[in-house]
């Protein structure tokens, strides 16, 4: 009986550490997918203003990775 115990412990154990590897990708993916709509819409509203910017993935990535520092490379890469 006592096997029977341990072997559960250990089972519920490893399925608990199996599901926390398994969530920190789709966590640092959603952060990705995130970023990169919150860059497209940051770029999108300098693009209102003007500015000759055409918002693709990289460009988002970049916008959404780093933030405004991000969206100034964006606007002087579109200049150059």
């Amino acid at each position: 009986m006592l096997e029977l115990v341990v072997a559960f412990a250990v089972g519920i154990i490893l399925i608990g550490v199996l599901l926390k590897l398994l969530s920190l990708p789709l966590k640092l993916m959603w952060k990705f997918i995130t970023n990169s709509v919150a860059g497209a819409v940051m770029l999108w509203v300098v693009s209102l203003f003007g500015v000759p910017i055409k918002i693709n993935i990289i460009s988002a990535l970049v916008a959404g990775i780093f933030g405004l520092p991000g969206v100034i490379a964006v606007i002087v890469y579109a200049y150059l």
